[in-house]
């Protein structure tokens, strides 16, 4: 099963490879394989930016690649629907069902019945979004709008940046005044946080401030407990005291930003007895924090992705990318933010995806956060999926409405995955593939300035294929003759890189990545320079958001979810699991051991519940079940679990069977944090 290479021997020694997870750091790796099998897993201590450290979700890699149940070859269901029963088909059959009840759905329902719903379970360029991307486009199908993650805050931070452009996180060991705001980068950015802990040996102070006090909020030198949603509002009510005790940058607002003037007689209203009323900070607390923000330099916010979960986070994200331009920390090494680094590794999406292939540009786009009433609510109905890169059984917003609509019978659906998912257990056909060390691909941090190459480290496992392979099967299933479809992975990572309007990484090409592995874009500081805003400078008051239906100025704005249930319920990400992935590996959920509700104290013991008591979470949507973990690390009338577990056996865990399907103000976002819940002692 497992060999050599096609492209070298790669049975005995140490190859090198780069983590393919959605997670910000994109760390090296170094392979040790013997007798063609990987037995070590470890970080490359060349990489400039992860240097050698990695979490234990890829430490604990060789487990999951070579797990038991890890998929082989195709199959095609004999039971029904979500009872997981299959039996063993050849590609063939697979490829030829597939493309049969494909062209007969076009004949009768069109291709817009047709959807693709994938998202970023493997970050290689080409596994996310090449080959597949060109297939439907040709076909006509349903384009799907992939919002689920960070489109909110993308779209909020733009508007006041032009782009996800922030400082060089190698920078951030200079900085003074560490803020992760909404961000449990212990578990979700370690590099950040060790690049924090280097500059605190230097005398730097670390500011948590989160609706949990999770890892990340228990190394801080201060944690700042808010309430879910209200991250805006703490950020206005920063703004108004350093206008009013004069700690803001006038040099920098007269040359570097438009809308300042506006904004200081906006932000009067924000006084921190009102902010504090709003987000459950003390008032003493507001006024410290700004003061510590206003007189430290350089001072550097970590924006996390746990703020734009909400219905206003778009404007949450904008609100906070506006500190910096305040204090003028821009241009000052170690000073500035981050929300997200991708502008600087754009490539060439146009010649990967080839958009160009889609006749109808009318064809109809479904937002994936919706993927429930996609299934039951809509006139024209989705007649077939095919699921990739992601597990919307588990991840989707509304769970319950979406496993209800997978279970459809007229829905025929596809599931390519490494696992028998959750998905999976509803589809017709499920297809093996392969992970992202038995491809090659092209990958891009959104936090770091590096690319990096994958080349194979090892065979494909089983039968199973990668994207690239079977989105070239369907097209020859589909008759799709032209030469797009044939082109190799290393033409396609050749034409991304192609990419004139990024000169950031015009130096960069495939050749002289498989030399070296990984490389710097050649970045420059942000200031002096101009922004891709309309007016090339930060955009304090944004007429363009104006134009668009926004308020112009930063603007807090209440949660839409009223009171009906008496908890704010936050489903935040676990130390162990990425989203879904890993919650089926028996090594990863033993160390992250079960599902937690953690609440306030005074809540449980309203509530008659104990430390270790099992309870049931519900709403309208639906209900679950864990263990209460009692104490104060979240405000009261706020609960916090941790983690997307696997359905298994016995249990009532899918946490997203609580959130809501509603999209944010920005970006089509998901707003997995706007939900609310009751909270009772016992099993159901």
């Amino acid at each position: 099963m497992f060999g050599m290479s096609s492209y070298k021997d790669i049975s005995n020694g140490v190859f090198p490879s780069v983590c393919s997870l959605d997670c910000p750091d994109q760390c090296g790796l170094l392979i040790h394989k013997k007798d063609g099998k990987i037995v070590k897993i470890e970080g490359d201590p060349n990489h400039p930016v992860t240097k050698g450290n990695i979490c234990n979700k890829v430490r604990n890699m060789p487990a999951r690649l070579y797990d038991e149940k890890r998929l082989q070859y195709p199959l095609k269901r004999v039971g029904s629907k979500g009872e997981g029963r299959f039996v063993r088909i050849s590609w063939k059959e697979a490829i030829d069902t597939i493309t049969s009840r494909w062209k007969d759905l076009i004949k009768r329902d069109g291709p817009e019945s047709i959807l693709p719903y994938s998202f970023y379970g493997n970050m290689g360029r080409l596994s996310a979004e090449g080959m597949d991307r060109r297939f439907f486009h040709k076909l006509g199908a349903s384009r799907l709008d992939r919002t689920i993650c960070q489109s909110a805050g993308t779209v909020g931070y733009s508007y006041t940046m032009g782009g996800s452009f922030g400082i060089d996180p190698e920078d951030t060991n200079h900085s003074q005044l560490i803020i992760f705001w909404g961000i449990n980068a212990v578990s979700t950015n370690m590099h950040q946080v060790v690049l924090a802990q280097k500059a605190r040996k230097k005398g730097a102070k670390i500011v948590v401030i989160d609706v949990h006090k999770n890892q990340t909020g228990r190394m801080a030198d201060w944690f700042i407990p808010i309430t879910p949603g209200t991250d805006a509002a703490l950020a206005l009510g920063i703004m108004h005291i350093l206008f009013s005790e004069n700690m803001v940058n006038e040099h920098f607002l007269h040359e570097y930003t438009v809308g300042h003037e506006e904004l200081r007689d906006h932000v009067v209203q924000y006084d921190p007895a009102t902010v504090s009323g709003i987000t459950g900070v003390p008032i003493e607390d507001i006024y410290k924090l700004a003061r510590m923000y206003g007189s430290t330099s350089p001072s550097f916010i970590r924006i996390g992705n746990g703020p734009q979960h909400h219905d206003n986070g778009g404007m949450c994200i904008r609100t906070i990318s506006c500190l910096p331009a305040l204090t003028g920390q821009w241009l000052i090494k170690g000073g500035g933010a981050i929300k997200g680094n991708s502008g600087y590794l754009a490539i060439n999406t146009a010649a990967l995806q080839r958009p160009d292939l889609l006749k109808n540009k009318n064809t109809r786009m479904i937002n994936m956060n919706q993927l429930g009433q996609a299934l039951l609510e809509l006139e024209e109905p989705v007649k077939s999926m095919f699921v990739y890169g992601t597990n919307p059984a588990v991840v989707a917003p509304d769970g319950n409405k979406v496993r209800k609509g997978f279970q459809r019978e007229d829905l025929f659906l596809v599931v390519h995955d490494l696992f028998l998912t959750e998905t999976a257990k509803f589809a017709d056909i499920v297809l093996p593939a392969t992970s992202s060390y038995e491809n090659t691909d092209l990958y891009t941090s959104y936090w770091h300035h590096y690319l990096q190459i994958q080349q194979p480290v090892m065979d494909a496992y089983g039968e199973s294929k990668s994207n690239v392979e079977v989105f070239r099967l369907l097209a020859d299933g589909m008759n799709f003759d032209e030469s797009v479809f044939q082109e190799t992975e290393e033409e396609m990572i050749q034409q991304a890189l192609n990419f004139l309007a990024n000169p950031f990484i015009e130096e960069i090409n495939m050749e002289s990545l498989k030399e070296n592995q990984f490389i710097k874009a050649k970045v420059k500081p942000l200031f002096p320079g101009k922004l891709p805003t309309p007016s090339g400078k930060i955009e304090l008051y944004s007429q363009r958001m104006k134009d668009d239906g926004f308020p112009p100025l930063p603007t807090y704005i209440p949660l839409e979810e009223k009171g009906s249930f008496p908890f704010l319920f936050v489903p935040a990400p676990n130390h162990n699991f990425l989203n879904s992935t890993f919650s089926n590996n028996e090594k990863h959920v033993q160390l992250e051991k079960e599902p937690r509700l953690h609440m306030n104290v005074k809540d449980a013991e309203t509530a008659g519940i104990k430390d270790g008591d099992m309870v049931r979470v519900w709403n309208v949507r639906g209900d679950c079940e864990m263990k209460a973990a009692v104490g104060e690390n979240v405000l009261p009338g706020v609960v916090v679990s941790q983690g997307l577990w696997a359905e298994a056996p016995g249990t009532n865990q899918l946490v997203n069977s609580l959130t809501p399907d509603r999209l944010s103000d920005m970006g089509g976002g998901a707003v997995f944090f706007s939900g609310r819940v009751n909270v009772e002692k016992g099993k159901l």
